[in-house]
């Protein structure tokens, strides 16, 4: 069943000196099924972080459609994005994005708590999580008192709480060391072999071998994409790195 379905988007910006367009998206179409583990990847200025921004409904589109479980996000008004976001999406970032002055269990609960829900249910909610993240003894501490690895545990933990649709990851390895990236990656497909569709931006050509599939965009557009089938994380990284070296030297498309 297709969760996400990505139609003919376009976006196109108008510089605020001289009026010039930037085609930062041209012809994007793609659909993403539930239950996938699906990486974005591209040079920079290729228009993925475009991409991610419109999907996660923090920008809108020149033309074309998104649409998540039939609702079209692309045309929803302003005042009804919000709480769409909060019950229908989950955020991971680069940089954490966790408030210094809550502790990791209260940056856990803020999105429960814009929904209104009792200390009760998010608590029942928490415990899970904490538990499989393991961050269950971490939670009365504050960010700065924790590694980046576990701000990074912290976040997911935030994203999932929600029970999303769609947990959306922006770079999510990037300020990690390559400890805390192969425990969160583990993370990641461990979630996602329990049913959470995943959509993760990403320049690392590790973070995406442990994707299911991976859509290259160059120039605004789907490039190529890699099935990750049957292949182990090592030839996923092989074909991963070879269709990179193929759109930095200006090889044609592969269809």
């Amino acid at each position: 069943m297709e969760i996400l379905t990505v139609k003919n988007l376009k976006k196109i910006y108008t510089t605020r000196f001289g009026g010039n367009k930037v085609e930062a998206l041209s012809n994007i179409s793609f659909s993403v099924e539930e239950g996938e583990y699906v990486a974005i990847m591209g040079e920079s200025g290729s228009g993925k972080t475009t991409l991610l921004n419109i999907l996660a409904s923090l920008d809108k589109p020149t033309s074309g459609q998104v649409l998540l479980k039939g609702d079209n996000i692309s045309s929803m008004k302003e005042k009804n994005l919000a709480t769409f976001r909060r019950e229908h999406l989950g955020f991971v970032f680069q940089d954490f994005n966790l408030l210094d002055t809550f502790s990791l269990k209260d940056n856990i609960f803020l999105p429960l708590v814009l929904s209104g829900k009792n200390y009760k249910n998010m608590n029942d909610r928490l415990i899970p999580i904490a538990k499989n993240l393991g961050i269950s003894h971490l939670l009365d501490k504050f960010p700065y008192e924790v590694s980046g690895g576990e701000k990074q545990r912290t976040a997911v933990a935030r994203a999932l709480i929600t029970d999303p649709d769609i947990v959306l990851a922006d770079e999510p390895t990037g300020a990690l060391d390559s400890k805390s990236t192969g425990q969160l990656l583990d993370i990641f497909s461990d979630i996602n072999d329990k049913g959470q569709t995943i959509l993760m931006v990403t320049h690392s050509t590790k973070s995406a071998s442990h994707a299911k599939r991976v859509l290259f965009i160059k120039d605004g557009e789907i490039f190529h994409q890699i099935y990750k089938g049957e292949l182990t994380n090592a030839q996923m990284y092989e074909k991963i790195s070879n269709t990179l070296t193929l759109i930095a030297t200006g090889g044609s498309r592969n269809e």
